[in-house]
């Protein structure tokens, strides 16, 4: 009975510690380091195949892909909380496929949850204003200034390039294809310097 009630508490205490952790690093993202925590080669690496993989599953992406100017790839976001959440993610802003600059991603959230997950998630970047926006901003929060769009599972299927006349488009996604559910909107992204 000790024990069980041993594992309750060190479970809850390693929560809090991981809750504290993701909340002060979305609350102050300078905590969280203007040097990076990875690699360039290693960033550049996996943001590309995370495109690749994004592009390959989703036909909306694949059509966009030619189109925009750069693309923000974020092959790896850790979300975690309990009632208080945040994650942190790094990530490649990609021209033609070579990296042009590296970002970190901090976001806070409030209310009913508990546990962590990972996504990954990609802003494709339609034009040179609002690519221009994001790289002279000093902190760029997703949702103020150029007009972000979120693609996900259902206006994925309903959407076609046609149709797509904003400044960015943003795709959230898993292991496979699109995640539904998940907003990015208030995301705070940052310039880094990888290690």
């Amino acid at each position: 009975m000790a024990t069980k009630r041993m594992k309750r508490m060190k479970a809850a205490w390693m929560a809090g510690v991981l809750v504290g952790t993701a909340f002060v690093w979305a609350a102050n993202p300078a905590v969280a380091q203007d040097k990076g925590k990875s690699e360039a080669a290693e960033l550049t690496s996996g943001s590309n195949a995370s495109l690749q993989q994004l592009t390959a599953s989703v036909p909306v992406a694949k059509a966009l892909a030619p189109n925009a100017v750069a693309i923000l790839v974020f092959p790896k976001v850790t979300k975690a909380g309990l009632g208080i959440g945040g994650q942190y993610g790094e990530g490649t802003l990609l021209k033609k496929g070579a990296a042009a600059g590296y970002y970190k991603t901090t976001g806070a959230s409030f209310g009913l949850q508990a546990g962590g997950q990972t996504y990954g998630y990609a802003m494709f970047f339609m034009n040179a204003k609002a690519l221009a926006d994001f790289e002279n901003a000093s902190g760029f929060e997703v949702g103020v200034g150029p007009s972000v769009v979120l693609i996900d599972e259902g206006k994925a299927k309903t959407t076609t390039t046609n149709t797509m006349k904003d400044d960015i488009y943003a795709f959230v996604f898993g292991q496979k294809g699109l995640m539904a559910g998940l907003g990015i909107q208030g995301n705070k992204i940052t310039k880094i310097t990888p290690k």
